[in-house]
């Protein structure tokens, strides 16, 4: 546990300073290296509910949808200023969390998972319908935010759109990190152990989960709202099942209740995606699906988990010495 702390004492730092140091050394991959930040911040929010709540879902993209569409909506037809596009996505993302928290929370287990499932193809539907808004199935196209600050503008190579979307995550990790340790966050965990102890003393477990959910919702919207702003284009696979199922997948590949663990899994998924659909574009998956089946087997607690003993191993043999 002391690892773990001294680990989450530093990841953010670290998470800046790679950033940061990803953007000189990788100049020609901008362009995918922001949509790892994105969807990094994507796959914390999903953190928030399962890491941290407890919460099953394969829907997170709902909210992520919604932020997306609001952000891209706003964005072609009244403002352009990004922090704002980011704002209206949080909003349409927690908004769309706590309307639909409130009513799936009350099951548990399977019936839950799967209620979350039909909340994302509800809202997938809405957006398929809502043409005339969203495009439909050509998505939404036309989104040109407005110069950070007023000063950088978002350019064709990425840079402007990478510096700020490490800027937006790294922030996040900050308020999320805050969120987790406060007594907030601490009821929440009590609830994901022990829901009966937590109603016994007083506390209202599904009031909590729904706050949660409602919180995470806000993180996800925001990453949709960064998506539309750094990559001018909103598609219904924005909102689509695959989009859960994969952040999902990334999230348990890094290690849940981290934060820092969501990057990890998000960098070395997406990362190893593009590698290998490069290098083999016909058996790429073989060998995603060999690299999954390796660390749930030997580091069932995620790449976090290894690191996390790493820098125990090194700490012990600084002991000793």
């Amino acid at each position: 546990m002391t690892t773990r702390r001294g680990i989450d004492w530093i990841g953010i730092p670290v998470v800046a300073a790679v950033g940061l140091a990803a953007y000189w050394l990788l100049p020609d991959d901008l362009g995918l290296l922001t949509r790892i930040l994105s969807s990094a911040l994507f796959v914390l929010s999903l953190d928030l509910v399962l890491g941290y709540g407890g919460i099953a879902t394969l829907g997170q993209a709902a909210m992520f949808g919604a932020g997306a569409y609001a952000a891209g909506i706003a964005a072609v037809n009244w403002v352009a200023d990004p922090f704002a596009l980011l704002a209206v996505g949080g909003v349409a993302g927690g908004l769309v969390a706590l309307a639909t928290g409130a009513l799936i929370l009350h099951a548990r287990g399977l019936t839950l998972l799967m209620l979350t499932i039909a909340v994302a193809q509800i809202v997938q539907e809405v957006a398929n319908k809502a043409r005339d808004w969203t495009g439909g199935s050509d998505g939404l196209s036309g989104i040109e935010p407005a110069p950070v600050l007023g000063m950088f503008r978002f350019d064709m190579y990425g840079r402007t759109s990478y510096l700020f979307a490490l800027a937006v995550l790294v922030v996040a990790l900050v308020v999320a990190r805050r969120i987790v340790r406060s007594p907030f966050g601490l009821a929440c965990r009590g609830v994901k152990e022990d829901p009966l102890r937590v109603s016994a003393i007083g506390g209202s477990p599904k009031l909590y989960l729904v706050a949660l959910y409602g919180v995470a919702g806000v993180f996800a919207g925001v990453a949709g709202g960064l998506t539309a702003v750094t990559s001018g284009i909103v598609g219904l696979d924005s909102v689509g099942f695959s989009w859960s199922a994969e952040a999902l997948v990334m999230l348990v590949l890094g290690g849940t209740g981290r934060l820092y663990g969501a990057v990890i899994g998000t960098a070395a998924f997406m990362g190893i995606h593009h590698i290998l659909a490069a290098s083999d574009p016909f058996h790429w998956m073989a060998f995603i699906g060999l690299f999954l089946i390796g660390i749930v087997l030997f580091l069932p607690g995620g790449i976090a988990s290894g690191v996390e003993r790493l820098v125990g191993l090194v700490r012990g043999k600084e002991d000793r010495a």
